[in-house]
């Protein structure tokens, strides 16, 4: 019945490799592959926002990428110096474009 977590679509099971023993195991499955899809969403978004503004950096494009990245780390789907660290970077660009 379970064979794959990254398999999840709307109204099924979550695939996994294993079947969880107890009850307590089956929420928790439930809960991880909730929680993955959602950090992945997130992820998404700040990727896809960071691949625009590399096409063509602008402020307002970068204050976007700002708010998305932000946005990821509050809520832990990256950490707060990956988000520094990237933040950093893609600034470099729009001072680099200006020069």
């Amino acid at each position: 019945m379970y064979s794959h977590p990254t398999r999840v679509t709307s109204n099924e099971q979550p695939v996994t490799r294993v079947m969880p023993n107890t009850k307590s195991a089956h929420k928790a499955l439930r809960q991880n592959v909730k929680r993955r899809e959602h950090n992945r969403g997130i992820t998404r978004a700040f990727k896809d926002a960071a691949k625009w503004y590399k096409k063509e950096p602008t402020g307002e494009g970068l204050s976007t990428v700002y708010k998305k990245l932000d946005k990821a780390a509050k809520t832990n789907a990256i950490s707060q110096n990956k988000a520094s660290r990237l933040k950093s970077r893609l600034a470099k660009r729009l001072t680099a474009k200006a020069k």
